[in-house]
């Protein structure tokens, strides 16, 4: 952290004081927390639309759509950004997915998570191990299906989330932007912390470290070195 940083403190208080502003925080913190629930009742009442039976690759060939589900009722798709034929990808996509590392707790919920991209599988899949990411990955290169859930070949990331009726596929929400950041732990936990994501579009105390927005994230390089297969024992 740089001399701006190690300067830049919150102001110091009594335990007392410390605790009344802590509870006038509390109340917004728990107003949103409600609105949150809120939003979640408003997307389970949602209307759903009927999707075509796609084709994608998987790693051991063509698969529908319905068989990304594996049998289950619900499937959540994160479509990676993809650029044909750079080595490295995405940084955002990268380091986002590079998180999910143990999703067997959605087998409770009758759910999945999968990656799609619009990267050739064999590309996709050589770079899924480089950088040592666990999710399983699919590509929609050749198929129109990530075109038409808003995810188009040198378009930006998404996430989508379907319902599967035997085999009938319907399509129920989507994102993208910083709507995914509710899928991610790790601006969650920075946004605890006093000098918060360091990005200038923050409302920050005068004097707080600031950068511009992205600098401070992890490069795909960074996400191999730390999660890859030649990671440090």
């Amino acid at each position: 952290m740089d001399a701006t940083a190690t300067a830049a403190r919150p102001p110091i208080a009594d335990a007392d004081e410390w605790r009344r502003q802590l509870d006038e925080l509390r109340v917004r913190e728990k107003a949103a927390t409600r609105e949150l629930d809120a939003i979640a009742a408003q997307r389970r009442r949602l209307p759903m639309v009927e999707m075509p039976d796609y084709v994608l690759q998987s790693e051991h060939g063509p698969v529908r759509l319905v068989d990304l589900f594996e049998g289950k009722t619900q499937l959540i798709t994160y479509h990676h950004m993809w650029w044909p034929g750079n080595e490295w990808q995405c940084p955002g996509c990268t380091g986002f997915t590079s998180q999910f590392t143990r999703l067997d707790f959605l087998d409770s919920y009758d759910a999945r998570f999968v990656i799609v991209t619009q990267g050739e599988i064999g590309e996709a899949l050589a770079y899924r191990d480089k950088v040592g990411n666990r999710m399983t990955w699919y590509s929609t290169a050749g198929s129109p299906f990530g075109a038409d859930v808003d995810a188009p070949p040198g378009g930006g990331f998404a996430v989508n989330v379907f319902l599967r009726d035997g085999d009938t596929v319907y399509r129920t929400w989507h994102t993208t932007g910083r709507g995914t950041e509710q899928l991610t732990h790790t601006f969650p936990l920075i946004d605890l912390l006093p000098y918060g994501r360091q990005e200038e579009w923050q409302d920050s105390p005068e004097g707080w470290p600031q950068h511009p927005t992205y600098e401070g994230w992890p490069g795909s390089q960074d996400i191999a070195r730390a999660y890859g297969p030649n990671r440090p024992a």
